[in-house]
């Protein structure tokens, strides 16, 4: 999952960019708002973190133009502006979710996943396939009933692949979903990612490689 994260403050911004990519996220950091409008423009993200109070404005005033535009990527506002009448202002032009500072990095992550998720069928908090199950809530990954240790990475490829069980995801796709804008799209880390996780998997390969096309995880013959 991607997330965006639009705040200038020098110590900060770099603070919750390091806690979410921790976390498993891909994360891209934006210190303007015409700098976040534009990545919004050319990525796409599973959920924004804004604070309000830019050098070249109020992120309400960009989250206001993204909704009338149609855009409807969610949005946390993550900023110092505290009263009842913020965040009801918040709320009412079109922020998904509101988090005053000072906060806990693990409320923010909480939070962050919460959102990205708003897209995907809450009824199904599990997905399997074969004798591989997949916790998206509790971030497990078992086979054959045995718990898998997986790195943050290796998590966000299996349940991009997971979720998409039975059709093609792209190697860009991959990229655009599990990488930030720091990942060079020429190198070979989704191979890299993969190789592992065929490795942590096991027997049978439920990972298939299409050549020129991408890969395909689904149920042994």
């Amino acid at each position: 999952m991607r997330v965006l994260v639009v705040e200038d403050d020098p110590g900060l911004g770099p603070l919750i960019v390091d806690g979410l990519r921790s976390a498993g996220f891909a994360v891209d950091l934006a210190e303007r708002l015409t700098e976040a409008d534009f990545k919004a423009s050319v990525n796409t993200y599973d959920c924004v973190v804004a604070d309000r109070g830019l050098p070249d404005g109020d992120a309400l005033e960009l989250l206001k133009r993204w909704r009338r535009s149609g855009h409807t990527v969610p949005v946390l506002m993550l900023t110092s502006f505290s009263t009842v009448e913020d965040r009801v202002s918040g709320f009412e032009n079109g922020a998904d979710d509101y988090l005053v500072k000072p906060f806990a990095m693990a409320e923010l992550t909480a939070r962050v996943r919460a959102r990205c998720r708003r897209g995907q069928p809450q009824s199904l908090p599990e997905v399997a396939v074969g004798d591989l199950t997949m916790d998206l809530p509790r971030r497990q990954v078992r086979r054959a009933g045995v718990l898998l240790i997986l790195t943050a990475k290796e998590f966000a490829v299996l349940e991009t692949l997971m979720l998409r069980a039975g059709h093609v995801v792209t190697r860009s796709e991959l990229i655009e979903s599990c990488w930030d804008e720091m990942s060079d799209p020429m190198s070979n880390v989704v191979d890299t990612v993969i190789g592992r996780l065929r490795r942590k998997l096991g027997a049978p390969d439920l990972i298939e490689t299409l050549r020129g096309a991408g890969y395909l995880i689904r149920e042994p013959a």
